[in-house]
């Protein structure tokens, strides 16, 4: 038994539950609360969830020298955590008109483990969501780029909300289920 960072409780849970969904927040503010709402919504839809706070995970910043250096010993944990969930929401912030860093740097680390980079995300039905300051359609839009890249099925629909529009319960709602009619790839 091992206790996952982020999980959002102080359970010990076996080393790869298993989820319907898996939200993954990608900063420790307004997105974990965001995500934490996603999480809620799936149970009051029947589903199990869990919420994956990339903040709490010791990752170095990738960069081409970096696997040289070993790989980190909490990739194993999160690679494994996403593979144990069919689904995944991410719930990220805008940094700079783009992506957040602990999100760029996690999606980095985890396409160069093993043969094909796409292997984690090929196929995965995922839906985007974020809080942002300044406006948020930039690192969506950025982030649907990457992950169709890297072969994820990304839900045509976004949320993007803010602090003069929150978001609302029902388009977290409707995300979810329309996150729930994409097929999920046999592996």
């Amino acid at each position: 038994m091992v206790e996952f960072p982020g999980s959002g409780n102080s359970m010990t849970a076996p080393l790869t539950p298993t989820f319907d969904l898996v939200v993954i927040a990608a900063s420790n503010g307004q997105n974990l609360l965001l995500a934490e709402r996603f999480a809620a919504s799936a149970r009051d839809q029947g589903q199990s969830a869990d919420v994956l706070d990339l903040t709490t995970y010791d990752l170095p910043l990738f960069t081409p020298r970096a696997p040289a250096a070993g790989t980190p010993a909490a990739l194993a944990g999160l690679q494994a955590r996403l593979a144990a969930s069919p689904r995944w929401v991410i719930c990220a912030p805008e940094y700079n008109g783009s992506i957040p860093p602990v999100l760029t740097s996690a999606i980095a680390w985890l396409s160069v483990q093993g043969d094909d980079f796409r292997a984690l995300f090929n196929g995965r039905p995922v839906a985007m969501a974020t809080h942002s300051g300044s406006g948020g359609h930039t690192v969506l839009t950025a982030l649907r780029l990457q992950l169709a890249h890297l072969g994820a099925y990304v839900v045509g629909r976004q949320l993007v909300s803010n602090k003069t529009h929150p978001a609302k319960d029902d388009s977290i709602a409707d995300l979810i289920a329309r996150l729930n009619h994409l097929r999920i790839p046999q592996r």
